[in-house]
């Protein structure tokens, strides 16, 4: 397992700031599905005491990030293949949706924005959480622009989801996420419905095919 670091007492919570260093180490895979996380070391490592890090703990247990395995113990939960597929296809249903309600409440310059990020992002070598930090913040923007104030929620735990699927990564197809996006993104800038719920549902399926393939070998 990585080196944690020791946390530092600031406005937030211990509990807070661990929860998310914990969250941000198993969504980065730093931390490999199907680890054990005892208590009791993790908080040594991160220089807390064992209340909020069994606070942090069992909330991330609680969003499916993690497996209790006994009173002082945690698994990295591991995603297997049907159930990606499941939370794919999930997530095409909820995301066509989503990008449908918002294409009439977003505004030029946020397109603008994203636009130069995909594109930034895609001129040189660029870390895996990179990438996966901008999808989230894509999709999420998405979802939230919607103005349905359930749909960014669920849409996120099927992100997480996913990104515990060994074999889902973004680094082998940047030049095809590129497109995608910025395929989404003209859409948007056009305000056409239809199109822009064809480019996110080309784009979810995309990342499916790409599995598929992996898969098949």
């Amino acid at each position: 397992m990585p080196q944690l670091g020791t946390l530092e007492v600031r406005s937030s919570s211990l509990s807070e700031q661990a929860y998310v260093r914990m969250r941000e180490l198993i969504l980065d895979r730093k931390i490999a599905a199907g680890s054990t996380l005892l208590e009791g070391k993790i908080a040594d490592e991160l220089g807390i005491s064992r209340t909020p890090m069994r606070e942090a703990l069992g909330r991330l247990a609680g969003e499916g990030l993690l497996v209790r395995r006994d009173a002082r113990s945690y698994s990295v939960r591991s995603v297997g293949t049907k159930e990606y597929f499941d939370v794919m296809r999930t997530r095409e249903l909820l995301e066509c949706e989503a990008i449908a309600l918002a294409v009439e409440r977003i505004d030029a310059g946020e397109l603008a924005a994203f636009t130069a990020e995909v594109d930034a992002l895609n001129s040189g070598q660029h870390e895996q959480t990179e990438h996966w930090q901008f999808d989230d913040r894509f999709h999420l923007f998405i979802a939230n622009a919607s103005g349905n104030v359930v749909l960014p929620r669920l849409i996120q735990l099927l992100r997480d989801d996913a990104r515990l699927f060994r074999l889902h990564s973004p680094l082998h197809r940047q030049k095809e996420n590129q497109h995608e996006h910025l395929a989404i993104l003209d859409a948007l800038r056009k305000k056409d419905v239809e199109g822009a719920k064809g480019a996110m549902r080309a784009h979810l399926r995309s990342l499916q095919n790409d599995v598929q393939r992996a898969i098949m070998g």
